[in-house]
């Protein structure tokens, strides 16, 4: 589904990783740590097109563009649109899904009518990760998706992530802090690179 050969990537003039390698079949999660400014959310940008690497090639097997999810830091929540119009964007966007079953997935069904601008900060990031489940598409790559959230929020989400890499999705995750899932592989960033 995707593969990454010898990537390396500079920012500011210093290198974060060089010589990474990556292939990512159906079912599989690769998760991406290391500490605070390490490149994990640098990588995650090369691997979604947003940033060039300054070496190294990415190919996706099959991919059209709207394949993958890229959920970043920000939530990408309007304040002044509801829960359900802010979800129903993401989904015109795609081309398919359903506000619903987005809504459903994260416990924010509820709350579907209120203004986004009156969510906590763990539901403005529940209502950001919502657009995996309301329009889903083979591959996620996610930059700490769990942050702000509660444990069954996070918990909830895990479930989730399991329920896609079962039904033949890959995921490419950064993280601090364990999600509960079995990641056929695990990218270390750091001084050394990866």
């Amino acid at each position: 589904m995707l593969e990454a050969r010898g990537l390396a990537c500079e920012r500011g003039g210093r290198e974060l990783f060089r010589d990474l390698d990556l292939a990512l079949a159906p079912g599989e999660a690769a998760l991406v740590t290391g500490p605070n400014g390490a490149g994990k959310s640098s990588l995650l940008r090369v691997l979604a097109g947003l940033l060039p690497p300054s070496a190294g090639t990415v190919a996706w097997t099959g991919r059209e563009e709207a394949d993958f999810h890229y959920v970043g830091h920000g939530d990408a929540v309007k304040p002044a649109l509801t829960v359900s119009q802010n979800l129903a964007f993401w989904v015109r966007l795609a081309g398919r899904g359903s506000v619903a079953a987005g809504l459903e997935a994260v416990g924010l069904a509820a709350l579907a009518d209120l203004p986004a601008r009156l969510l906590s900060a763990g539901q403005r990031r529940r209502l950001g990760l919502s657009r995996l489940f309301a329009a889903p598409v083979p591959i996620w790559l996610l930059d700490e998706p769990t942050a702000g959230l509660d444990e069954d929020a996070a918990e909830t989400f895990g479930r989730g992530l399991e329920a896609h890499l079962a039904g033949g999705g890959a995921a490419v995750i950064a993280t601090h802090v364990p999600l509960g899932t079995e990641a056929a592989h695990r990218i270390e960033l750091g001084a050394a690179g990866p």
